[in-house]
């Protein structure tokens, strides 16, 4: 039994990241797409409800003045004010920080690859996703609707299905949280009777997810509107969030303020807008796709692993 000093991992694991890690830089420069770095400690924390930021505070010399500061929970804010200030296509491997998400497949302090691509769309940006997968020796992958897996595992249109229906079926599957949010009630059936069902024969990705979990993705107005946004689905596991970015500032900041209102409804504390992030979509963010991928669950994936403390040196209890 290994001891706390000791890694958790072997040392094939650690040659794999670091194989990994040498594959997807290869594959980046090979497409022309320009490796970035941007802070990890930032003053606005994300406004996301369902995503929690370390707090820390940043002490200038002799004490004069001491101010809030956040650890990232993505690149993305920063790495579109350089896509704004003209970068063209970007990509950044780098640890991000969550906090209340330790489990089976979530570590406090992880790796992520983010990549953005001017003037592609989420269906390109798939595409070229695909492209590195199958690099990575999986499968082609399979493209599907949200609407089209959920009907598949539930018999319900997420994007028409009254609400009381879906709070049914989500107390069927075990709900028992208070609020009525059709966006936490599609995420839960969907996370609970969809999820496991995809990726085992081949990457599944999932896209056109339903105008309340649009995040940041734009919405497009067809019958009925969608959020042009997909996710990465390997072995029944998340692997990637990706969208067809919303570069509207004024929209942006509607859903910032959403956010903050939704926050309070839950109890949670209220967040600062990143004034410098709307000023960079007011200057002019270019059409783009941008995507996250978790390199931590991406390695699981390859090596089949069912626990994300088999592929980190120091998980958060080693530490």
């Amino acid at each position: 039994m290994k001891t706390k000093w000791q890694p958790a991992v072997s040392f094939e694991m650690l040659l794999a990241r670091a194989r990994l890690l040498e594959k997807l830089r290869k594959f980046m420069n090979k497409h022309g797409i320009l490796e970035v770095e941007t802070p990890i400690l930032v003053d606005a924390a994300v406004s996301d409800p369902h995503i929690e930021s370390f707090e820390t505070a940043l002490q200038y010399p002799g004490g004069r003045h001491i101010r809030k500061h956040f650890l990232h929970t993505s690149p993305e804010y920063a790495m579109k004010r350089l896509l704004a200030s003209g970068s063209g296509p970007i990509y950044q491997i780098c640890r991000v920080f969550r906090d209340n998400e330790i489990g089976k497949y979530h570590n406090p302090e992880f790796t992520m690859l983010e990549w953005y691509r001017p003037e592609y769309d989420h269906h390109q940006l798939m595409d070229e996703l695909d492209e590195l997968l199958q690099v990575l020796n999986f499968k082609p992958a399979q493209k599907k609707t949200y609407a089209e897996v959920f009907k598949e595992k539930t018999d319900l249109d997420p994007h028409t299905t009254a609400l009381v229906e879906l709070q049914k079926t989500a107390t069927d599957y075990g709900y028992t949280a208070q609020g009525d949010e059709r966006s936490v009630l599609l995420d839960f059936i969907f996370s609970h009777c969809v999820c496991d069902h995809l990726g085992h024969e081949c990457p599944h990705m999932i896209y056109d997810f339903p105008v309340v979990q649009s995040a940041l993705a734009r919405i497009r107005h067809s019958d009925p509107p969608v959020a042009e946004r997909f996710e990465l689905f390997i072995h029944g596991l998340e692997i990637a969030n990706g969208f067809h970015e919303l570069c509207d500032a004024g929209e942006q900041k509607k859903r910032f303020v959403q956010d903050n209102l939704q926050r309070e409804k839950s109890g949670k504390p209220e967040v600062f807008i990143d004034e410098k992030f709307i000023e960079a979509l007011k200057y002019g963010l270019p059409p783009c796709a941008g995507v996250a991928v978790g390199v931590d669950r991406l390695l699981m994936a390859m090596h089949h692993c069912t626990d994300i403390r088999e592929v980190i040196a120091f998980p958060v209890d080693r530490a």
